[in-house]
């Protein structure tokens, strides 16, 4: 017999023993790498230097996870956190906001851009959406594994009945299935998939990086605006959201569109800044 969902068991943990590793701290990790590999070979590419790709892993790490989880504990649960300001530490227990996480890699790259490069911030944006588009997908990935933040009821043939009371299925329990719902992770990571596959094509095919700002432009205007239409059928994510008209994921994805159409007209009007390709590391200075 055909049936018109999918029932989803798949185990959230890539390693239970001796230690916990999960698929969505994989998914964060093999991004990150596989980032900072594309990020050094487009650095070769236009002679940058190889220390400046090493020091903008250091800033986009750190700024994501701390910008993702103060996005999540202001956006999503400050009414929590303000009562239980210990538990922001807490970032094993999970929550993390990828608006968050994007407003602290813009603040980071700032702070790259002046004391590293000693370029326009745009010039470290343009290069560096292009793999953070990967490892939005590979982040969506992972919710899909942890059967999280998916969508309303569905009766179409992909729709995922998906394990409520996963932590009790994890150690023993009968699974508690959801409606067959959206698979909006997997909505999304193809979005994000699309959108990695057009800013690499105007990267190394178009030379897109000689227009300042417009490959940022690209990425927020597609990934936000991606973002904005999917959660019209995702699940609020915190009860606050019941009764929203837009729900905070909306609402905080508006000002990043606005910015993305502003960086595409200011990059197609500007004349193209050009750029020489010499496919090496320049060398250090000596201090």
């Amino acid at each position: 017999m055909i049936t018109n969902f999918i029932t989803w068991t798949f185990n959230p943990d890539f390693i239970s023993h001796p230690i916990t590793i999960r698929w969505y701290g994989l998914m964060f990790a093999i991004g990150f790498i596989l980032g900072a590999m594309l990020i050094s070979k487009m650095y070769k590419h236009e002679g940058a230097k190889s220390s400046w790709a090493d020091a903008i892993f250091i800033y986009t790490v750190i700024c994501t996870i701390i910008g993702a989880r103060l996005g999540h504990v202001f956006f999503y649960g400050w009414e929590y956190y303000s009562e239980h300001p210990i538990d922001i530490f807490k970032i094993w227990e999970g929550g993390l906001a990828s608006h968050g996480g994007a407003i602290g890699i813009l603040i980071g790259l700032f702070l790259y851009s002046a004391k590293v490069t000693h370029k326009n911030v745009l010039w470290a944006l343009d290069r560096l959406v292009v793999p953070v588009a990967f490892v939005g997908a590979l982040i969506r990935l992972g919710n899909l594994f942890n059967h999280e933040i998916y969508g309303h009821a569905t009766d179409l043939p992909w729709g995922f009945r998906f394990i409520e009371n996963l932590e009790q299925w994890m150690h023993g329990a009968e699974p508690i299935f959801s409606a067959p719902s959206h698979p909006t992770q997997i909505y999304e990571a193809l979005c994000y998939l699309a959108l990695f596959g057009l800013l690499m094509f105007l990267y190394w095919k178009r030379n897109a990086g000689e227009r300042q700002g417009l490959l940022s432009g690209i990425f927020f205007i597609v990934l936000f605006t991606a973002r904005f239409l999917i959660e019209f059928i995702k699940n609020p994510q915190e009860a606050f959201e019941q009764d929203m008209l837009l729900n905070m994921g909306q609402i905080l994805s508006l000002p990043f569109i606005i910015a993305g159409i502003i960086l595409v007209i200011r990059a197609m009007k500007n004349p193209r800044i050009p750029t020489e390709y010499p496919n090496k590391f320049a060398p250090e200075t000596k201090k």
